[in-house]
């Protein structure tokens, strides 16, 4: 109920500051990456809050140098908040949930990664790699769950994620498995225009 209560109140406060400065329908983004360069275009209709929150980290730098620190074939490939040496980064600012907006977990579309507690988003995203239905909010009415937030999807350079999630992994730090052996890195992220 406490975590429901502040969840509403973030959000309220979000939608205040949104309004002062909205959030574009479409946005794009292109990470640049070690293994070559994923476009994105961000659905800021149907997560205002969750696509402000990234642009605002992609524009102030953040996710530079940050590396894919969990990849998973058959899965997604996971990053935003590790540097190469696994030392976490995080943003101070966690996001109130969107997983119902309406946006699936499909192939090819990028969510916000969490912990258990659904309103915990921070800076680490992960890009599908195939339909992970399964992370959609469950509305069942008596075992109904949050799901991951999804807030866009990979225009170009899926060639890309597919050979992210390739790559040779094993345990690092502190995760047993999964970390890319060789590091895979966000060189940058920025907003992307077409010409």
């Amino acid at each position: 109920m406490k975590t429901t209560l502040i969840a509403l109140l973030l959000g309220l406060l979000s939608t205040v500051a949104l309004a002062a400065d909205p959030v574009p329908a479409h946005a794009y983004v292109k990470l640049e990456t070690s293994e070559g360069d994923i476009v994105l275009e961000l659905k800021g209709r149907q997560a205002p809050l969750t696509v402000g929150h990234f642009l605002e980290l992609v524009d102030g730098g953040f996710y530079d140098g940050l590396i894919f620190h969990r990849v998973i074939p058959g899965f997604m490939a996971q990053g935003g908040g590790f540097t190469p040496g696994l030392k976490r980064k995080e943003d101070d600012t966690t996001i109130p949930n969107e997983s119902g907006n309406g946006l699936s977990n499909l192939r090819g579309t990028i969510a916000m990664a969490r912990t258990g507690d659904p309103h915990s988003a921070n800076s680490q995203f992960f890009i599908n790699v195939a339909d992970n239905r399964r992370l959609d909010p469950n509305k069942d009415q008596l075992r109904g769950s949050w799901g991951y937030t999804v807030f866009g999807q990979v225009i170009e350079g899926m060639e890309v994620v597919d050979k992210i999630v390739s790559v040779q992994t094993g345990p690092q730090g502190n995760f047993q498995k999964d970390v890319p052996v060789i590091p895979i890195i966000i060189k940058k992220a920025s907003r992307y225009t077409f010409e």
